[in-house]
């Protein structure tokens, strides 16, 4: 979804398929666009946007981009491996923006690929998150991460007793088989427990780690990630039993569910 100057960009086709987009530019010059992403076909959108705006004398153009698609293709390891995420940001960077904000990167380098980019940091969303938890539970939870790489992105930010998970995964088809549990993992008996991280897609890791939770005597477990993709429910981590509700933002989750909580941006 396609916004701009918090109006909804109604997008069009003509018999053949290809777009169709009415809008009149801002007569003050300034335009703030905001892209919910839901499929490639708004890039395309995005590009015809802004430069519609630029040649109609907007000065002024800033794009809000709380998830960067193509986040996950960051690094290329053969030459069948297209760098979809450097040749995306590449068209983000040739657009007339002021500034691109995003929010809660996959990677740094997400950061470094995007010019001008300002970014918005998950903590003020997980404490929404921590706050709801207690009330509901009587107390703060412990929290637990997926694996050492979000423990290392998050913890700075959340003052929380934690533990992290360790991935036991097949190697030859990447499926994860099971996770261990590692660092203060006393903080999780008999406590209600928040899993943290940025992305979920089908949940395989958040539900093997609801799982390890549930061994290590956790009471009620809740699960926060800053981007859902719909995909979650194609999983188990809404069907399992285990994890008591999801926190996300409005980035990329459009299917309402009873388990799904989304703060709003």
């Amino acid at each position: 979804m396609l916004k701009l100057n918090g109006e909804i960009i109604t997008i069009s086709s003509f018999p053949d398929g290809t777009m169709l987009i009415k809008q009149n530019p801002p007569e003050d010059g300034y335009a703030k666009i905001e892209w919910y992403y839901e499929c490639d076909r708004e890039t395309l959108a995005l590009i015809y946007l802004a430069n519609h705006l630029k040649a109609n004398g907007v000065e002024t153009i800033d794009l809000f981009m709380p998830y960067i698609p193509n986040a996950r293709q960051d690094r290329v390891k053969t030459k069948e491996d297209v760098f979809t995420l450097k040749y995306f940001a590449g068209l983000i960077n040739s657009l007339p923006f002021h500034k691109v904000t995003v929010l809660d990167p996959h990677s740094s380098v997400s950061e470094a690929l995007i010019d001008r980019i300002e970014i918005l940091r998950p903590a003020p969303y997980i404490e929404y998150a921590l706050l709801a938890i207690e009330q509901a539970e009587g107390e703060k939870p412990s929290a637990f991460y997926p694996d050492e790489g979000a423990s290392k992105r998050y913890s700075g930010q959340i003052p929380l007793p934690y533990a992290f998970g360790i991935k036991k995964r097949d190697w030859k088809t990447g499926q994860i088989l099971g996770l261990d549990a590692s660092g203060d993992t006393d903080a999780i008996n008999g406590k209600n427990v928040l899993i943290i991280d940025d992305i979920c897609s089908r949940g395989g890791t958040f539900f093997h780690s609801a799982r390890k939770l549930h061994e290590l005597g956790a009471k009620n477990i809740y699960l926060y990630v800053t981007h859902c993709e719909n995909t979650i429910f194609e999983g188990e981590v809404l069907t399992c039993g285990l994890i008591k509700k999801v926190f996300t933002t409005e980035s990329l989750q459009t299917k309402p569910h009873d388990k799904i909580e989304i703060i709003h941006l």
